[in-house]
């Protein structure tokens, strides 16, 4: 019976793997530091590979390099065993809801989403630290290579993986920020579907750096847009230019029709009308003349358009061109598609029928439309009674605008700097106004707020605290605004990063001596639940983490069963044949079970036999 690893993928394995099949012929053989021999990549043949002419050296490019990129990478690509453990009592409708909130490291985060949720992300939206000199950043540790990981990621580091505040004194002040986000871009990235696209909130500081490494993540034709957001009405008074605004940043994954067109207003819509009652619905007149082919005259399109019912003929104004050739034109007209004004006496106009116009309008790079910044602290007041709980939320309003040019409605949204929690809040509102079913997952890692600070005062420890509780409320808020919506998800179910369920020598048995071995026996640790040990399994099989989940008790055992089907798990001990025959003949997609779990040596060795008569299609693991 094959074992599940128990930890996020190896990315770099991963890489090496597809350059492998792509130039078999740089493979080689390479010692490590501790003299072992294991398979490795030429990387001077490669180079050669993917150049047309001779490589001697290293050789001066267009790139963006700071101190500590290539740490950064190392760090994005190596795996870690860590698990993401469910906390029901602070979750909202844990077993039916699709909603995630994960709390802890985003980096951790977007690792141990790397199976389930490769691809599947349609919109990232993402409000990272600024760098103004006065926030805080991550600070990652850069020291542990990937094989070093089993022998430590699997404990808590208290070193490592730390918020500290990011002054301009530090000499690394631009570097320590482009690490960070270099990781957390990458990794994001395989997250996105092929048709997503990411949107991130920046201004001056670092709207610059932004863009080169958004450039070398996702490549400069991905580039969408740097949109302006007027964020305030006056700008500051103790500079001699104040900046109104800030920026928008927009990549794609690969297409730039990935972004949806902006749906058109009320007061755009209202323009068309159908006075005649035309079987196409509403129309608004459009010109029928055209400045086509770079202002050229075209004989053949200068003619007479004869109105059928006065017989009056009409020109093109200015000895112009139509549109269309006659044939068409006389087409439209037999289908009561060309329009003479109401006295039927004007210049012959085109009918121009909502129904096959573009499904919205162009997006403009300027956002002058959008709600400001103190409408999101406006709307914290509303919600908790006071404005400065966080500071300088986004507006609802914003993010609706975002999620609008870059999600569907059953689209899977991550804002993996959640924060405030605008981004669920604006989820939740857009699914009740269009009858969306859009799914989150926020990421916010448990930053302390400050004694002196509202939010600590209020009672809220952490940032954390305060978005899970913006979800609570703004969930129940919008519900009761929108009675109508009945299908409404105003859940979340909440995951917190923690060390892995599985003891050191579940990574490494290797390294245990024999005194320890008695101590050792159990490579589960005690304190991890049924359930806890359940979302692990999920996370490393693939299986999506908001998946319904039900508990039964069968044959005295507990069962869970996610999404009915998908996933059969038992963690409990003295498992014996006849509990197996009975989730055999249930034909699970997946069955998992402890590897310790079973009465005796001889019913381990049965279960496949037994799933192989009764459920010959059912993937079997244990743990």
């Amino acid at each position: 019976m094959n074992k599940l690893k128990m930890h996020s993928p190896d990315i770099t394995q991963q890489n090496i793997d597809k350059l492998l099949e792509l130039f078999p012929n740089c493979k080689t053989e390479k010692q490590d530091a501790n003299g072992e021999l294991g398979t490795g990549i030429d990387f001077d043949l490669l180079k050669q590979e993917l150049s047309k002419n001779i490589v001697e050296g290293p050789q001066e490019r267009y790139q963006i390099n700071w101190p500590g990129k290539k740490e950064a990478l190392l760090t994005a690509n190596a795996p870690i065993a860590k698990t993401l453990r469910p906390c029901r009592e602070e979750s909202v409708d844990f077993d039916t809801t699709e909603n995630l909130f994960i709390e802890g490291d985003n980096l951790d985060a977007l690792k141990l989403l790397q199976e389930t949720y490769l691809g599947k992300v349609k919109m990232i939206y993402i409000d990272p630290p600024y760098n103004t000199g006065n926030d805080f950043i991550y600070v990652d540790d850069f020291s542990e290579n990937t094989n070093e990981f089993l022998t430590r990621s699997n404990q808590k580091d208290e070193e490592g993986n730390r918020l500290v505040a990011n002054t301009e004194a530090s000499g690394r002040f631009h570097s320590d920020w482009l690490s960070m986000m270099y990781s957390r871009i990458r990794l994001s990235k395989n997250l996105l579907s092929n048709c997503g696209a990411i949107f991130m909130s920046i201004d001056e500081n670092e709207i610059s750096n932004a863009r080169k490494i958004c450039d070398e993540v996702f490549g400069p034709n991905q580039f969408a847009a740097q949109i302006i957001w007027k964020k305030k009405n006056t700008p500051p008074n103790d500079k001699v230019i104040g900046a109104q605004h800030e920026y928008v940043l927009v990549y794609v994954k690969n297409d730039l029709r990935s972004i949806n067109l902006r749906p058109r207003t009320e007061d755009q819509i209202a323009r068309y009308k159908n006075p005649d009652g035309h079987s196409k619905g509403p129309w608004v007149a459009g010109d029928l003349t055209a400045n086509v082919k770079g202002g050229r005259y075209v004989e053949s399109l200068n003619y007479g358009i004869i109105n059928p019912r006065t017989h009056k003929e009409f020109f093109p104004p200015n000895n112009g061109n139509w549109r269309f050739n006659r044939d068409k034109v006389n087409g439209l007209i037999k289908n009561n598609e060309i329009y003479f004004g109401k006295d039927d006496n004007a210049s012959p106009k085109l009918k121009r029928f909502l129904s096959e116009v573009k499904d919205g309008v162009a997006w403009t790079s300027l956002w002058d439309f959008a709600p400001m910044n103190t409408a999101g602290s406006s709307e914290m007041k509303a919600i908790f009674g006071s404005s400065t709980l966080f500071e300088s939320p986004k507006p609802v309003g914003l993010i609706s605008h975002i999620l609008e040019a870059g999600s569907n409605k059953d689209s899977i949204v991550l804002d993996f700097f959640s924060g405030s929690a605008t981004t669920a809040h604006s989820t939740m509102q857009l699914n009740a106004k269009d009858g969306g079913n859009r799914k989150y997952i926020m990421v916010q890692i448990p930053e302390a707020c400050g004694e002196k600070s509202e939010a600590f005062k209020s009672g809220y420890k952490t940032i954390s605290e305060i978005s899970k509780e913006r979800i609570r409320r703004a969930g129940k808020k919008i519900k009761e605004e929108n009675p109508e919506a009945t299908d409404l998800d105003i859940g979340f179910r909440v995951l917190k990063i923690d060390s892995s369920n599985m003891n050191e020598v579940h990574y490494t048995p290797d390294s245990i001596s024999k005194d320890d071995l008695f101590n050792q026996v159990e490579h589960i640790k005690t304190d991890r639940s049924s359930e806890d040990l359940l979302f692990q399994v999920m996370l490393d099989w693939g299986v999506d983490l908001s998946l319904p989940i039900r508990k039964e008790s069968i044959e005295g055992k507990a069962v869970y069963f996610v999404n009915d089907d998908d996933l059969v798990a038992c963690f409990d001990k003295g498992i014996d044949e006849v509990l197996i025959k009975a989730l055999a003949a249930k034909a699970p997609l997946r069955v998992v079970f402890r590897d310790d779990g079973f009465v005796s040596d001889s019913v381990k060795i049965n279960v496949e036999q037994i799933f192989k008569q009764l459920a010959p299609a059912t993937d079997i693991k244990a743990i």
